[in-house]
């Protein structure tokens, strides 16, 4: 996870092209766009500018000038889940999208032109997990890392883990690490910031402790965790993006008093402080501080 943070760019860094399969960027779709910008900007301090008119009503969320997410609106027709959607970066969003149908996935918007910024589409997984693929042009993703508001982590959270990975790592050659089953490694949080956190769940499950790293050039860029039984019904397999805080208790405090929901109550793992919100509208995220 620590190599993941630095993917943005962060400091006095210049920011520049993501390697293809890298998190790259993320986005939100919902009903209410003012009152979405109110509890993000009081929870994470982001300021907003518009966004490409080919993506409808669109955002872009900025910390110190410099771009961090995405925020969009549904048509009122549409009733789909509300969820952040990571986009996973690609120098040919075509070909990435043909791959995803030959290899089992599904596209379900594009390939199509955001103006002036890139190409995208939005397709899902075979286990149906949702995720963006992002051919940058002008906009070449989030900007900004490693400090509070930014996204720091991709998380899968799925039944089990080996088939899927199987399909990412066809899809962008990542370097699979599979942690080591056993109670030493759900102890550990091995492989991700929520490893060790779900990790009694996972077990309650009867599928024991299933994780994997998703690795690009050694350096590790997302995680898939197979939870089983576990897996909340009512959201089935889903990317879960995780933001950098200062305090993860303070944040999930806001959160609650914004209008939001505390889904599971901070605690402590090898990563950092993590907590599970939701926005009003639904939208699960993690809270995350780093260890000092």
């Amino acid at each position: 996870m620590t190599e993941a943070r630095e993917s943005a760019g962060h400091g006095g860094r210049a920011h520049t092209r993501y390697t293809p399969g890298r998190p790259c960027w993320v986005s939100l779709m919902v009903h209410g766009m003012a009152a979405t910008q109110a509890f993000y900007g009081e929870l994470f301090g982001w300021e907003f500018r518009p966004g490409p008119d080919q993506l409808g009503p669109y955002v872009r969320a900025l910390l110190d000038g410099r771009e961090v997410a995405g925020i969009g609106l549904l048509p009122p027709d549409r009733h789909l889940p509300i969820a952040w959607t990571p986009y996973l970066a690609s120098h040919d969003a075509d070909l990435t999208a043909e791959t995803v149908r030959l290899c089992g996935g599904t596209i379900g918007v594009g390939p199509l032109d955001a103006g002036s910024a890139g190409r995208l589409a939005i397709g899902s997984d075979p286990s149906g997990a949702v995720f963006g693929v992002w051919q940058a042009a002008a906009h070449l993703g989030t900007g900004l890392g490693g400090v509070p508001g930014t996204p720091v982590w991709n998380e899968l959270r799925t039944f089990e883990t080996a088939n899927v990975a199987k399909f990412y790592e066809t899809l962008f050659g990542y370097e699979v690490e599979r942690a080591e089953a056993g109670a030493e490694a759900a102890a550990t949080g091995a492989g991700g910031p929520t490893a060790g956190a779900e990790s009694a769940a996972t077990a309650e499950s009867g599928s024991g402790f299933d994780y994997v790293t998703l690795c690009l050039d050694g350096r590790a860029v997302a995680g898939i965790h197979g939870l089983g039984r576990a897996l909340p019904r009512d959201r089935g397999p889903h990317w879960m993006t995780y933001f950098e805080v200062a305090d993860t208790d303070d944040a999930a405090g806001r959160v609650a008093g914004l209008g939001g929901q505390v889904l599971s109550p901070a605690r402590d793992t090898v990563h950092g402080r993590v907590a599970m919100v939701a926005d009003p509208e639904g939208a699960r995220f993690a809270l995350v501080s780093s260890p000092r």
